[in-house]
């Protein structure tokens, strides 16, 4: 019997983590940062999502074997010249603290008639320290006045995606899965890694 393949995904987000398992299934053994005590934090210095997601694969690969998986992503918006960018989890002024970085996106919008905006996800695959592919998936949206919804993590609230009157907290995760950015990044890197002699 064929022994089950693993992905380890190059975070310490449980949310990034629990997205990218439900989107694998149970074909693979997806595990993080979070189970390996004796990993690193690897410095994102970059200044594209690319170069961030290639730092933290490459880095966390060279300690672990197997497949690492990085990704970068972050919200861009068009009326702030695609700001918050890859400074998406730090904009309100403290790393991961999404009720700042909302109220400050909120202010910073206020006002604007161009409410355009998409997430992007860049992804890197590595193993032994080398990056072996990168992909990219975006989605199109709009940006609400105010949070809306209880629902997902970081500026879900406030994205309504294309094609729907709800924000991605309020579509809830099924939908989101179906729709996201990172969604649309992990499926070439699925169909990348099926491809390969050996997952």
């Amino acid at each position: 019997m064929p022994t089950q393949p693993r992905l380890i995904v190059a975070t310490r987000n449980p949310h990034k983590s629990f997205e990218i398992r439900a989107l694998l299934g149970a074909d693979w053994e997806v595990l993080d940062v979070n189970d390996f005590a004796e990993l690193p934090v690897i410095e994102e210095a970059g200044n594209t999502f690319l170069e961030n997601a290639r730092l933290k694969a490459e880095g966390i690969s060279r300690l672990v074997a197997g497949w690492v998986l990085a990704d970068d992503s972050g919200l861009e918006v068009d009326a702030l010249g695609g700001a918050p960018g890859v400074w998406s989890s730090s904009f309100g002024g403290e790393e991961g603290n999404h009720a700042l970085n909302n109220a400050r996106l909120v202010t910073a919008i206020r006002g604007q008639a161009e409410r355009s905006a998409r997430f992007r996800c860049t992804m890197v695959l590595a193993k032994a320290g080398i990056a072996q592919a990168d992909f990219c998936g975006t989605v199109e949206g709009t940006l609400t006045d105010s949070p809306q919804g209880e629902g997902g993590f970081g500026y879900d609230p406030l994205f309504i995606p294309e094609g729907y009157h709800l924000t991605f907290a309020q579509l809830g995760q099924d939908i989101k899965n179906r729709l996201s950015h990172r969604a649309r990044a992990l499926t070439q890197v699925i169909a990348w890694l099926a491809e390969q002699p050996q997952n």
